[in-house]
């Protein structure tokens, strides 16, 4: 008779031990990258509707009006309906006018530190800010970003 090989208790224990090892080691990173990619999208959101906010203030000859709701109907939206709806890729955002001449936008992550650490917001000057928790109103005048909150790079 032939003896049959087959691993033992302990070659499967190692086996698995450096599995949980190499798991232990990659989620962290894949979280990290996904926060990252969310804040990607929340930047490059924030910027479009800043721009869809330029458009629709060059049409109506002011902010009033605008909604996100309004920034994506019609036949040629300024933004996408998914960023119509207020939320996009782990942010909910919110647009705030001011009088005729003035708006500010910000996205804050839904699950702060899972889905984004840092929010964004944006105002009729054009500049993206970010800091760690929501924008406490418009900006100051003479400065870009709202108190707690920095220029993006």
């Amino acid at each position: 008779m032939h003896k049959q090989k087959s691993f033992t208790l302990v070659e499967i224990m190692i086996v698995v031990a450096i599995v949980a090892l190499l798991f232990a080691i990659a989620i962290p990173n894949l979280l990290r990258a996904r926060i990252h990619a969310n804040e990607s999208v929340a930047i490059t959101s924030v910027r479009t509707v800043s721009t869809a906010m330029e458009g629709f203030r060059g049409v109506n000859r002011a902010y009033t009006g605008a909604t996100l709701a309004v920034l994506s109907a019609g036949p040629l939206p300024y933004i996408d309906n998914v960023l119509g709806n207020g939320a996009k890729q782990g942010y909910t955002f919110t647009l705030t006018i001011v009088g005729s001449n003035q708006y500010w936008f910000q996205g804050v992550p839904n699950i702060q530190g899972a889905t984004g650490v840092r929010s964004f917001y944006i105002d009729e000057q054009g500049v993206v800010c970010a800091g760690a928790n929501p924008a406490a109103g418009h900006s100051v005048a003479g400065n870009s970003c709202p108190v707690g909150f920095n220029p993006v790079e």
